[in-house]
Formats: C-alpha cells, sequence, structure tokens
C-alpha cells in the first residue's frame, strides 16, 4: 500500500509530515496511514501538471503517442486486477466480486479512451461551410489545460479512470484527489502510470482532506478545467468557486432516482432489479433506483417477494465468498444512514425489513438491507439521497400519475421503468426528467453512453465521446483566401 503523494513523477510525503488513517470498514481496524496533503503540497502538484501542459509537451503529442500510454495503463491495471481489487475491498468495503467487476471496468475505460485519442489524430478537424466564399473556416479541438479531478469513495478507481482517462486522451494533465476515506488505488494508479513511463507531470495525485487539499485544487488560479463528483452541497460551492477563474465544470452530483413498476412486469424479474438497483455497492451509489414505484394490482405480491429475497442477502466481510452486501464505507455514513432511517420512521414509513445492525457483527459498518414502506411524500426518506441500502416503495394506480411522482424530484440523474409492453415503456423513459433511464432493468453503465444528470443532478455528461469533450476546447479558424481586397477602408 503506497503512503505517499505522487508530484511531477515522484514519490514525496506531505511538506508537514502530517498523515491520516485508512481504516478498514468490515473491521473498523486501523491498516493502514496515507499522507495528508497541504495547500503548499497542491500548489506544486498544480505547477508540475501546468510545466508537462505548457512546456513538456504532453498536449503536442499526437492522439496515437498518448494512446500507448492508456493502453499501457489498461495493461497495468489488468495485470495487478486481483491485488488491486483487494485494497478496493479493504478500503471501500464492497464485496470482492463487485470490485472485480469495477477494476476490470477502470483498464476498459482507459482502453476505450485510447481508441478516442487515436480518433483525434484521424478528425483532427471539422471544415465548417460558409455563405461567403471568400473565406474558408474550420474547428479544431485542443485541450483545455490542467484538470483538477476531485473523486467520491463510492467507486474508487473506477471515478479515478472516468475522470483521468478522458482528460489524457484529450491531451489534458491532471491533478486528482482521491476521497479521503478510500484513497489506496488512487495511487496504485498513479503507480502503474510511474511504471508505463507516463511523463512526469502528466498525472499527480493528492491524498488528504477535501477543506485542504480539495478546496487547494479548486481555488488555484493554474487549474483550468474542474471535475467533480460527489454530493449536491459540494458540487455547488465548486461551482461558486469556479466562477471567479471561470474554469470549465463538470459535475457528477446526486440523485433519488425512481423506478417505475407496472403491474404488467414480471415479477421476479422485477425484483431481481430493485434489489440489484439499490443493495449494489450497499446502495452506495449515486444513481441507486431508491424509490420504487409499484402499480397497485402487483404492488403486495411484489413487496412480499421483495422482503424474502432481500432478508435472504448475504451479509459480511466482502473478502468472504458469497457475501453480497459490505460494510458501508465509514463510521459517519453508517451513522448517517441509520439518522435517516429513524428519521423516516418518525415521519410516518414502516420498516418492512432491515434497518438495524445485522447479528453477530459486532465490529465493522455493517447494516441489514432495508425496505421501507409508507413513505410519506414529503418525508426526506423519500425526496433526499440516503446512499445506504435503504429503498422506499410506494403503489400508484396510473402512468400519469407515476410519471408525476417519478419526476417529483429536485434531482434527475437516472431513472428506470419496467413494463412487458414496450410502446409504454418507452414513452414512459421519455417522459422520465433523468439524463440516463433504464427500461427493464436498472444500474447497467457502459463506457461508450453518457452519463450525467437533469436538474440539480449535475452539469454535463461523462464516459462515451462526451467524456472527451469535457476536456476539449474548440477555435474556430478562419482564413481569408479571395484575390481581392477587403476594400472596407482602402479603395
Amino acid at each position: 500500500m503506497r503512503s505517499e503523494l505522487y508530484i511531477d513523477g515522484t514519490w514525496t510525503p506531505a511538506s508537514n509530515g502530517e498523515t491520516f488513517e485508512v481504516i478498514n470498514p468490515a473491521t473498523e481496524e486501523v491498516i493502514h496511514h496515507i499522507a495528508a496533503a497541504t495547500a503548499g503540497d497542491v500548489d506544486a502538484a498544480v505547477k508540475a501538471a501546468r510545466r508537462a501542459f505548457d512546456n513538456d509537451g504532453w498536449p503536442k503529442l499526437s492522439g496515437t503517442e498518448r494512446a500507448r500510454y492508456l493502453r499501457a495503463i489498461a495493461n497495468g491495471i489488468r495485470a495487478r486486477q486481483a491485488e488491486i481489487t483487494r485494497l478496493e475491498v479493504i478500503d471501500n468495503g464492497k464485496p470482492f466480486p463487485e470490485a472485480d467487476w469495477d477494476i476490470a471496468d477502470a483498464a476498459g475505460c482507459f482502453d476505450f479512451y485510447a481508441g478516442l485519442a487515436e480518433q483525434l489524430d484521424s478528425n483532427p478537424e471539422e471544415t465548417i461551410a460558409l455563405a461567403d466564399d471568400r473565406f474558408i473556416s474550420k474547428a479544431v479541438r485542443e485541450p483545455i489545460g490542467v484538470a483538477g479531478a476531485i473523486i467520491p469513495w463510492n467507486y474508487p478507481l473506477l471515478m479515478a479512470s472516468w475522470k483521468v482517462a478522458p482528460a489524457l486522451a484529450a491531451g489534458c494533465t491532471v491533478v486528482l484527489k482521491p476521497a479521503e476515506v478510500t484513497s489506496l488505488t488512487a495511487l496504485e494508479l498513479a503507480a502503474i502510470a510511474h511504471e508505463v513511463g507516463l511523463p512526469p507531470g502528466v498525472l499527480n495525485v493528492v491524498t488528504g482532506a477535501g477543506p485542504v487539499a480539495g478546496q487547494a485544487i479548486i481555488d488555484h488560479s493554474q487549474v483550468d478545467k474542474l471535475a467533480f463528483t460527489g454530493s449536491g452541497s459540494v458540487g455547488s460551492k465548486i461551482m461558486a468557486a469556479a466562477a471567479r477563474d471561470i474554469k470549465r465544470v463538470s459535475l457528477e452530483l446526486g440523485g433519488k432516482s425512481p423506478f417505475v413498476i407496472f403491474e404488467d412486469s414480471d415479477i421476479e424479474k422485477a425484483v431481481e432489479w430493485v434489489l440489484f438497483g439499490i443493495f449494489w455497492n450497499q446502495g452506495q451509489v449515486c444513481s441507486a433506483t431508491s424509490r420504487v414505484l409499484v402499480q397497485e394490482g402487483i404492488y403486495e405480491p411484489l413487496m412480499a417477494r421483495l422482503i424474502e429475497e432481500t432478508n435472504r442477502i448475504r451479509i459480511g466481510n466482502g473478502l468472504d465468498d458469497g457475501v453480497l452486501l459490505g460494510p458501508l464505507v465509514s463510521k459517519k455514513q453508517y451513522e448517517q444512514v441509520v439518522a435517516a432511517i429513524e428519521a423516516a420512521k418518525a415521519a410516518g414509513a414502516t420498516v418492512a425489513c432491515g434497518g438495524t445492525r445485522p447479528e453477530g457483527f459486532d465490529k465493522g459498518y455493517y447494516l441489514r438491507p432495508t425496505v421501507l414502506a409508507g413513505v410519506p411524500l414529503d418525508s426526506t426518506a423519500w425526496t433526499e439521497e440516503i446512499f445506504g441500502p435503504v429503498v422506499c416503495v410506494r403503489p400508484f394506480r396510473t402512468e400519469e400519475e407515476a410519471v408525476a411522482l417519478a419526476n417529483d424530484s429536485r434531482f434527475g440523474l437516472a431513472a428506470a421503468v419496467m413494463s412487458a409492453d414496450d410502446v409504454r415503456a418507452e414513452r414512459v423513459a421519455k417522459a422520465l426528467s433523468a439524463g440516463i433511464v433504464w427500461i427493464n432493468c436498472s444500474q447497467p453503465t457502459f463506457t461508450e453512453a453518457p452519463w450525467g444528470g437533469y436538474k440539480e443532478s449535475g452539469i454535463g455528461r461523462e464516459l462515451g465521446r462526451w467524456g472527451l469533450d469535457n476536456y476539449l476546447e474548440t477555435k474556430q479558424i478562419t482564413k481569408y483566401v479571395s484575390e481581392d481586397p477587403w476594400g472596407w477602408y482602402i479603395k
């Protein structure tokens, strides 16, 4: 396990020597200590990234040359996949198979953006048709500059990859700050980048507290672009801070995603997707479909099967075979989720199952997966993101009612609809106010497709070609080609 900052191609302790604890959420044991970056350390990282962008030629490399580095990083992740997966488990708490899936996706993300980097060479500019044939014009895309990337703790390496891979493909340099509670695999990404010979300063990783290291990235005048995934409250502060320098910003924020299930749906399939939509990664997923709306005709039988299967989920240490629900990521998150359940009960909701610490788990931040029924529409359990293994279920009568209830939210990251009627499913999908809509499923995510939300769920899109566009500026170049003089002032 790495313990130092990675700045300008070198491993270095924090300038003041301070560190912070790494706690295994399954055991509550301190397993490591990591450097806590100061504002001065961040300044050194940003200046290294600035030099790599301005003077050392990273953006001047061809897309094909940058792609070679990206593919080498992808192969480096795959070569150490089992080791990195284990680090993710002991750092984040998620079950090993989930973490393994994430690490494989992270490698695939670097491969995907290697391909898009190569396409920048084959399509470097776009000719623009003009009404005036005395001119020719073209649009070219150029990297924005130094990107500051701040990532959350729920998908540590994968979220890093979603930002680092397209930024490097575009020709940007990066200062990455992982979440304080899950920094181990971001440091391993730096180690792999170092091993494959990524030039110094192109990728820098600074670990530490958000109010210190994160804020220093946000405030730094030499950072051209901010990419953040996390809570809406922090995203709002980042957006306000970015306004001072008119920094480019992309924000992937919270959600309270609905899942509309019509009565012609297969109940077994519906229950499976409800479970996957909320209990994957302990419900610590921004897109989790945590508001489930079930048409009255199947509400009772679906609830019965949902409770039955929820109670069957095996809870435990993510390193143990067969575990499908690990601990929450930290003591703070555990306490917040428990408090949210208690607030829901006080507001009138019924705990249909779960909601307590499982028996036999005296240590670790474990919580039984929870189904809430009868949740009032104005309660925080229904309107606010809990970010834990807690799902709220309500019945509805008509399609119009379901769409109205689904869209009655300040968030709009994701939504899902299930029906045997394809025409209805497509109609409802188009009516849902969300950046991602699933039909007859919930949560599958593909590197090729755009990811991002409506309303307070963020600005911009990650993944696919849209993710690359986050790190590119568009420049117009127009040339006067006529042999005739312009003749405005000089006749």
